[in-house]
């Protein structure tokens, strides 16, 4: 154990942070996204919602300040009649870290899945929540 390091990150995930440079992404896959099948490097974090573990990773993890959208989300699927209430939440998290965030990319699903699968990781979670899939940008520290 290490002082100051939320136990919800394991150290594979510490490792990947650490191991991640300026422009690479990180995606936090709720329970129904195909991680294993679309992920370079594949991170378990079964029994924990994306929320939490979005709140630890961004206690370390800057965003990147060149970009329009350093977050991107997937958009509900047009006749899908749905409204994510997980969203909200997201917003409340990135505005605690002072993250540099105007708001969110909409991605649309299958375009997601594709960059994805160009993700420097995937951290597959339990989160039951619909559309709560999140893809992080990796910036700099200043």
């Amino acid at each position: 154990m290490l002082k100051g390091i939320p136990p919800i990150l394991s150290p594979e995930l510490l490792q990947i942070l650490l191991e991640m440079g300026h422009g690479d992404e990180l995606v936090i896959a709720d329970g129904n996204f195909p991680a294993a099948s679309h992920a370079r490097r594949l991170v378990r974090c079964d029994g924990h919602g994306v929320p939490p573990l979005l709140d630890a990773v961004l206690q370390f993890f800057p965003l990147d300040t060149y970009v329009k959208h350093p977050v991107a989300l997937m958009a509900v699927v047009p006749g899908d009649n749905y409204r994510p209430d997980i969203w909200p939440a997201y917003r409340e998290i990135l505005r605690k870290h002072g993250a540099p965030f105007s708001d969110f990319e909409m991605m649309e699903r299958y375009a997601f899945y594709e960059r994805a699968k160009e993700a420097f990781a995937i951290v597959a979670t339990s989160e039951t929540a619909r559309y709560a899939n999140v893809i992080l940008k990796k910036g700099v520290l200043a």
